[in-house]
């Protein structure tokens, strides 16, 4: 296979990974808290990617390249924002369905070309406007219950969509460290950068909770057992989104990496036996359909 197109089959681990990892950490949020199950994802995390980053040294024969300032600032840029990108997702699955709740952070891909007008002054094509339009009108739909309070339809779209923002914004800088770093393979580039932000991510949160948080950083050492599995396919999922940044642009893994969304309905009817009803299942399918317009229609 072409080493250009190895972000392909990167980002589909990725994403099953990654769904994977949620489902443990929805798990987990009753028991630890929003930030507690946060915290696994980073702590938990490390050892592993610490692991992988060894294990490419040794195969590789590679040095680490030099980790210059513009590095280090755009790792830690990028971790703040996917610490609370992580935290306002898992506020988002306590308050919705699984597979409804992935829907809504999955709004990603729209609020980067909203991004990209607003803030860099990228045109915006009549096709990418109506995806737009396509995949906000599948959120109303989702969220919009007659006879319901408003605050009860709307604060999951909400945090959902806000997670979303974040983790669009982290992309984005995470890939700008992994290529801004001279010298070394895209993958050690890659694990490199993960490895980095897991060090930010773990140490920001372990001195708030040290300071804090106390009872909950002491739930969350007490809980390794449970949470040593959610910490390492949560490694293993930014491993293999990391690397699908090396080789490509943030827009085409994120597009591929919609299929999460279907991962993640059979992980809610498989593991958390919740269903999603025929108005739901439409305004999902109106918000794939505008994510994967948006992303067709975007210039490469």
């Amino acid at each position: 296979m072409d080493i250009s197109l190895l972000w392909i089959p990167a980002t589909l681990i990725a994403a099953a990974a990654q769904t994977a990892r949620n489902t443990m950490q929805h798990k987990l949020t009753s028991e630890l808290g929003t930030l507690g199950a946060a915290q696994v994802r980073f702590l938990y995390g490390l050892p592993f990617a610490l692991v992988f980053l060894a294990i490419l040294l040794l195969a590789g024969g590679e040095t680490l390249p030099p980790a210059h300032g513009r590095f280090l600032l755009l790792c830690a840029g990028a971790a703040a924002v996917q610490i609370l990108a992580t935290v306002l997702m898992l506020a988002t699955m306590q308050l919705r369905n699984f597979a409804l709740s992935t829907v809504y952070v999955k709004t990603e891909p729209v609020l980067v070309a909203i991004f990209a007008v607003a803030v860099l002054g990228d045109p915006l094509t009549v096709l990418a406007a109506c995806a737009v339009l396509i995949a906000t009108t599948g959120v109303v739909t989702m969220s919009w219950k007659p006879g319901a309070g408003a605050g009860s339809n709307w604060r999951p779209a909400l945090l959902g969509i806000t997670s979303g923002a974040c983790f669009a914004l982290s992309s984005v800088v995470f890939r700008g460290a992994i290529l801004s770093l001279e010298g070394g393979s895209f993958a050690l580039r890659a694990s490199m950068t993960l490895v980095v932000g897991l060090l930010m991510q773990t140490a920001a949160l372990v001195i708030w909770q040290a300071l804090f948080q106390r009872d909950v950083l002491r739930h969350v050492l007490a809980a390794w057992r449970s949470s040593l599995p959610a910490g390492f396919m949560g490694a293993f999922a930014s491993q293999c989104w990391y690397i699908g940044f090396a080789l490509t642009s943030a827009a085409n893994v994120r597009t591929l990496g919609l299929v999460e969304v279907l991962f993640a309905q059979v992980a809610s009817r498989r593991i958390f036996a919740q269903h999603t009803s025929r108005k739901e299942r439409y305004g999902m399918a109106l918000v794939v359909a505008g994510l994967v317009l948006l992303l067709y229609g975007a210039p490469r």
